[in-house]
């Protein structure tokens, strides 16, 4: 908490929670007989307030409140529709429909803030809630924009603030399990990644709603477009299809690479990809149609980055599929076997084999499966994390920063989401016309390969493309560090 909202009380109570979590073992931090009634003081807990309280926002508190050490004692919603969930479980916690004026209310009440709003609205809640010294758990993409990642990954160092970003695999077995048998070099060194995903399971690649309607009674139609240009209100995006509409989402990629491609980023050698191809599929859209929906995110996308490796041993090619498109299925795969699961998988090639994982990193399996054995000889030598991934925030908070590890702290999850979203500037660049073009191919140099500069968060050889690296906010919203 910033010393400028610190309160004796407050600052009293904080060091009483941290003494306690230091001292305890597992994430039950104050043991029962220090208390003697089996129960933390309530006075004495982790104090959280929700920012977005319906949908996910709703499962992500009823995660927190799990543990002992929680009290869920705000939230904020646009729409008391979707909050009525969590308003029943928290009975206590006060509620609002603007964010700003419950950290401003409640700013003394309130340790840390769990944030599951639409994807255009991450940045400015999290910024708000750093810059008043309040840990942040983050939901996944942790951004819109490839510029806000950059300014949260600052900023947590700035405020000094405990971060999460909600990718839950981040914190499994699984991913674990994928590092010890690539460090055991049982697929030698990874040339090659395929990843790939059902998504979308939202309306993409079709034209913007139309129609007019009135605006729900429930609902705050200005403070739910946030930081998006003003629009009429149009129920086809709300409460879930905002996900397919660039304007507050960030299509398939964005709602699950953060799940499926973790495994790329937390056990190979690499950091920003160098360059960026893609081509995408749309169902309104034929050969000649010179310009894709600039609204909408495709209904299908494949993308290829290139990384260079950070050990100076050549480069790594990560593609991405969604929409129904799938890679090669491997040769050391029987025709029974499954490849990934139903949300989705990652497969690594190397020089010496291939491993498989489903989505979260879940099940991984050396291919063919009847290397199963050399996989069961390989040691743990990674510590898990059995309280998971929501527990770990909350005990990371309470010990204080620096105090305790998270899986998907800011360090990592901001240049994880930059890359990501370089690939999300791709699709968005495939419809771009080069105005100084010459002939067919320059004309439509948006659909060619991409260079990144990522010092400098820019593509260098086509300059249109750089308009997705950060796009611009309605007033009165702003992002400063």
């Amino acid at each position: 908490m910033s010393q400028k909202f610190k309160s004796k009380s407050n600052n009293s109570r904080r060091k009483f929670i941290q003494n306690t979590s230091l001292a305890a073992a597992g994430y039950f931090i104050v043991p029962r007989h220090v208390l003697g009634k089996g129960y933390v003081a309530p006075s004495d807990k982790l104090n959280i307030a929700g920012i977005g309280a319906g949908g996910k926002g709703a499962s992500d508190l009823h995660e927190f409140s799990k543990s002992p050490n929680v009290n869920i004692v705000a939230m904020a919603d646009v729409d008391d529709r979707q909050a009525v969930k969590s308003r029943e479980r928290f009975p206590k916690a006060k509620y609002y429909k603007d964010f700003r004026e419950m950290l401003s209310k409640e700013k003394n009440n309130i340790d840390a803030c769990s944030i599951s709003t639409p994807d255009h609205t991450h940045a400015v809640a999290t910024m708000a809630a750093m810059q008043l010294g309040k840990h942040v758990y983050t939901q996944k993409p942790l951004t819109h924009d490839i510029w806000e990642a950059r300014m949260l990954t600052q900023a947590a160092k700035k405020y000094k603030v405990v971060t999460q970003m909600g990718n839950q695999g981040g914190s499994g077995d699984g991913v674990r399990r994928m590092k010890e048998l690539y460090d055991a070099g049982l697929i030698g060194d990874v040339y090659k990644v395929e990843s790939w995903t059902n998504r979308p399971v939202w309306p993409q690649g079709i034209a913007s709603p139309t129609g007019k309607f009135n605006i729900p009674k429930e609902l705050d139609w200005n403070l739910w477009l946030g930081t998006a240009p003003m629009m009429d209100y149009n129920p086809g995006y709300l409460p879930f299809n905002w996900r397919g509409w660039w304007r507050f989402g960030t299509g398939a990629l964005g709602d699950m690479a953060c799940h499926i491609m973790d495994p790329i980023y937390r056990i190979l050698p690499i950091d920003f990809p160098e360059s960026v191809e893609c081509s995408v599929a749309n169902s309104w859209s034929g050969f000649f149609q010179e310009t894709d929906n600039p609204e909408s995110a495709p209904a299908a996308s494949a993308i290829h980055l290139n990384y260079p490796r950070k050990d100076g041993k050549g480069s790594i090619k990560v593609s991405w599929y969604d929409g129904g498109i799938m890679p090669e299925r491997p040769d050391e795969l029987q025709p029974g076997e499954a490849f990934g699961n139903w949300d989705g998988g990652v497969l690594f090639i190397g020089t010496k084999g291939k491993l498989l994982a489903d989505c979260y990193g879940e099940n991984p399996r050396l291919l063919p499966l009847t290397r199963a054995e050399e996989a069961k000889a390989v040691p743990e030598t990674i510590k898990r994390v059995p309280e998971g991934h929501y527990l770990q925030w909350v005990n990371a908070c309470i010990a204080g920063y620096g105090k305790a590890e998270t899986s998907s702290n800011f360090d990592y999850a901001g240049p994880f989401v930059e890359s990501i979203l370089i690939a999300n500037l791709a699709i968005r660049s495939h419809g771009l016309k080069n105005p100084n073009a010459k002939g067919w191919e320059d004309k439509y140099l948006g659909r060619k390969k991409l260079l990144w500069d990522a010092k400098d968060m820019k593509i260098t050889n086509f300059d249109e493309a750089n308009q997705y690296v950060k796009r611009q906010y309605r007033a009165p919203w702003s992002l400063n560090v």
